[in-house]
């Protein structure tokens, strides 16, 4: 799994309406959240992406985007997303190639750890959070980085 003060891997993946997203293009505008959930509308991916949804307005008017990827495919996650009102796109990465770049494979392939991003316009992964059961963390993560663009 990359470590704070690595490179995050460049990636292109289309989110749930068919859009192509680079995360090269998406630095040029501020840092990048970036979110690994394993499946959409389970109780706490859906818990998480909620509660992302309810920070996405703080988050963009302070030029942090954010962007959340897993294994299913656009079709679950315009479902996912259009019933609970994602803002935000989520990434399709059917064949887990994205998901391995960054090294967050379930153990022994099997299914995707929760791990939280923050990748920098440098491209430099400047935090990390990995929690497989409980969002709270990933929370104060995005709590960090709004202060952390907040402060003179």
């Amino acid at each position: 799994m990359l470590r704070t003060g690595e490179q995050a891997p460049d990636f292109s993946a289309e989110d749930q309406n068919g859009a192509s997203h680079r995360l090269s293009d998406l630095r040029k505008r501020g840092p990048v959240i970036l979110y690994f959930y394993p499946a959409d509308f389970t109780p706490i991916c859906t818990a998480e992406a909620c509660a992302f949804r309810d920070r996405f307005e703080d988050l963009d008017t302070a030029g942090v985007s954010i962007i959340g990827i897993s294994p299913q495919d656009a079709d679950s996650h315009r479902r996912f997303a259009s019933t609970y009102n994602l803002p935000f796109p989520l990434l399709a990465d059917p064949q887990k190639r994205i998901i391995r770049d960054y090294g967050v494979d379930g153990p022994l392939g099997f299914g995707v750890r929760r791990v939280t991003f923050l990748v920098e316009t440098d491209g430099l992964i400047r935090d990390r959070v990995v929690s497989d059961l409980f969002v709270g963390s990933h929370l104060d993560l995005i709590r960090k980085t709004l202060e952390q663009r907040r402060a003179p």
